[in-house]
């Protein structure tokens, strides 16, 4: 018998996009208009507690200014600023 092959992984869906109206949005308000968090308290709370990352980094500042192509992740769902 010969070793058994480890499954890939599923590749994760592609990010949704968020449509901005102007050149740039704080993540804050990224995460409530892309429904990632319900209220301005929970955005603050996810922020603070590590959970969200800009670019593939941790983002602990809650005002960072995002612009278009950005990529926010909160556990697992991908958005990007568009």
């Amino acid at each position: 018998m010969s070793p058994r092959k480890p499954k890939p992984k599923p590749a994760p869906p592609p990010p949704r996009d968020v449509a901005i109206a102007e050149n740039m949005i704080r993540l804050g308000q990224l995460l409530k208009l892309s429904g990632l968090a319900e209220s301005g308290a929970e955005a603050r709370s996810l922020v603070q507690e590590g959970l969200v990352q800009v670019n593939g980094e941790v983002e602990t500042r809650r005002g960072r200014q995002l612009h278009r192509g950005d990529l926010v992740m909160v556990d697992g769902e991908r958005v990007r600023v568009a």
